[in-house]
């Protein structure tokens, strides 16, 4: 091809799209040699492919199913208050104990309270779940952990027992200090005596701000916001206690895992305040010094990731070393390109002729690096499924470019231009049938919590949809000027 021919193929849109977003995936990727002279990337990689930990967390809680004749705020008040811990309204026939009993222990407790267990499983309700895994996530950003993920495992009657949290560049005594003691936090009042009295869930706690200094008195404080539902509670809890009167024989108590992270009375003029109106802004004091800056960065962390709504236990756990890390990585890096020259033997070998095989298998190419360059910029995790998904990507592109090139040369000789563009044009029907096919078997993987198959089919979705917006048109206008020489 001469110069004007090439210009007229690459400023076409189609392929002009397909270099342009080659050129950004290169560039998010950003190959270089790092400071030991190892190559290095952009690219995430996962638990697979790294050093690493997995914990799986077990809820302590149920969701049952129940009926009753009495009020359903009353009954619910009513068995919070014999089981000795919240229980919330997950629809009309459901509730959710947050606390572990078996059903042979929540049996009599229902009957007493005037209602009768139907259905018990073992978990939490999908809502709550959520606020857990949130509560991870702060709790893992708190500790300057950034490669992690959490999964919840969630059944199909929508109640989740088990959360999956994976942290890469982890190992195991690390990940078990960072999300393995995870517990309840929770803030009491003191009552009369020693008797306390529950206020709230960390989960009324909006934003969290840094430790800071009074400069006045050189107390260290920890300022945090309340919810409004939260400002009301502590207020009414409050007035019920006599704190508002009487600051000093009513403690505020923060409790995680049941032990006490903070105890000490209200200001006189914060406690005054609340006897009129609630307040959703506060500071909690930990003293003055080194020993108050330490303490204050204690409470920052159970304020900011605390506040997980039940109670959890290690239901497994295991990792990756890095030897082994380092190993999949090659391997997975050996089968990708054992894939690709697999792929363009057989195109040779089907059509003898480099002027199609060379084409085929940069077009294929560029789609895998499209797609690298998209997870590198959402910062998507590297892991084996995934690579499993690129190669199947691979295979099913080249199916798709056979299925082009085979209908352009049905009768082994160019077709017209009128006839190429309706030849294309129905080739393209095929692959976007097939495509139309291939997401709709992926979308269940994609969407369900099935944490080791959803990066497979996550990138067998995005490589369909690359496939038929930007590679397959571009690999028509290139491969119709090429047969046409």
């Amino acid at each position: 091809m001469n110069s004007k021919e090439i210009k007229g193929i690459v400023t076409d849109w189609r392929v002009a799209t397909l270099i342009v977003l080659v050129v950004i995936s290169v560039f998010a990727i950003y190959p270089h040699f790092d400071s030991n002279g190892n190559l290095a990337t952009n690219l995430q990689y996962g638990l697979d492919l790294q050093q690493g930990s997995w914990i799986q967390l077990e809820f302590k809680g149920e969701v049952v199913g129940f009926t009753t004749d009495q009020p359903l705020d009353d009954f619910i008040t009513e068995l919070s208050t014999r089981l000795d811990t919240e229980v919330n309204l997950v629809d009309e026939t459901h509730i959710e104990v947050r606390k572990y009993y078996t059903q042979a222990e929540l049996e009599p407790v229902f009957s007493a309270a005037g209602g009768k267990l139907t259905t018990y499983s073992q978990g939490v309700s999908k809502s709550t779940a959520e606020t857990a895994k949130l509560v991870l996530e702060n709790k893992i950003n708190s500790f300057g952990t950034k490669d992690a993920k959490v999964q919840v495992l969630t059944g199909m009657n929508n109640v989740a027992r088990y959360v999956r949290i994976e942290l890469a560049g982890v190992d195991m005594n690390q990940a078990q200090e960072i999300v393995g003691k995870q517990g309840k936090f929770e803030i009491r009042v003191q009552m009369v005596g020693n008797e306390t009295e529950h206020v709230l869930f960390g989960n009324a706690i909006t934003s969290v701000g840094n430790p800071e200094k009074e400069s006045r008195n050189g107390v260290w404080g920890v300022p945090f916001t309340l919810s409004e539902e939260g400002a009301i509670a502590l207020q009414q809890a409050a007035i019920k206690s006599g704190l508002t009167t009487n600051p000093e024989d009513h403690y505020l108590i923060m409790i995680l895992d049941n032990k006490t992270v903070f105890n000490a009375p209200m200001a006189d003029d914060a406690a005054a305040k609340l006897q009129t109106s609630p307040n959703r802004i506060w500071s909690a004091s930990t003293g003055t010094g080194d020993a108050g800056l330490v303490a204050a960065n204690a409470l920052n962390i159970h304020l900011r990731a605390g506040a997980l709504p039940v109670a959890v236990s290690i239901a497994g756990s295991g990792g990756v070393t890095a030897p082994l890390g380092e190993r999949y990585k090659m391997m997975a890096l050996l089968a990708g390109i054992f894939a690709l020259l697999t792929v363009a033997f057989v195109v040779y070998y089907r059509y003898r002729e480099p002027g199609i095989v060379l084409p085929m298998i940069l077009i294929n190419a560029s789609e895998i690096l499209i797609l690298l360059g998209f997870i590198t910029l959402i910062r998507f995790q590297l892991d084996l499924p995934t690579i499993a998904g690129l190669i199947a990507v691979l295979g099913t592109g080249i199916d798709q470019l056979v299925i082009i090139t085979d209908e352009i040369l049905h009768e082994g000789k160019v077709p017209s231009p009128n006839l190429y563009l309706k030849r294309l044009s129905r080739a393209l029907g095929i692959i976007v049938t097939a495509a139309a096919t291939v997401f709709i078997a992926m979308a269940p993987l994609a969407l369900m919590d099935l944490s080791t198959l959803k990066g497979f089919a996550i990138i067998t979705i995005l490589g369909v949809l690359v496939g038929v917006i930007i590679t397959r048109p571009a690999y028509g206008k290139i491969i119709m000027e090429i047969l046409s020489k």
